[in-house]
């Protein structure tokens, strides 16, 4: 009986996990106001211009790819977890995936911050 108890609360546990981390996407959504953004790359660029091809490609990554992928990493922790096998390389992953969005975010600033050069 308390093992049968144990695994609902395991079940329970792993509902709420990725119920969290699916909220957490909801929330983090880009909202763009009342006017929707349509043919704009970059503000004052275009997509063909070097610059803006390049900012547009550290977009998709920092705020798409790695994310998502992390979200993913921990839902495979807690899958794992259930499983009753070891989640550290699932939560690293998870952890790098973040790092490398940071990161992104990071070139992205100093790319639309650094259009003055170097002084």
């Amino acid at each position: 009986m308390k093992l049968k108890v144990v695994e609902e609360l395991r079940r329970a546990l792993a509902v709420f996990a990725i119920s969290f981390v699916l909220a957490g996407q909801i929330v983090w959504a880009q909202n763009l106001g009342q006017q929707p953004q349509l043919n704009v790359a970059v503000q004052g660029q275009t997509g063909a211009q070097p610059e803006g091809a390049f900012l547009n490609f550290i977009n998709w990554i920092g705020n798409v790819i790695a994310p998502v992928g992390a979200g993913g990493a921990v839902v495979g922790a807690v899958i794992s977890w259930l499983n009753g096998r070891g989640v550290g390389r699932w939560l690293a992953a998870a952890a790098g995936l973040l790092a490398v969005s940071g990161i992104t975010r990071l070139i992205e600033f100093w790319i639309t911050s650094g259009t003055g050069g170097v002084t």
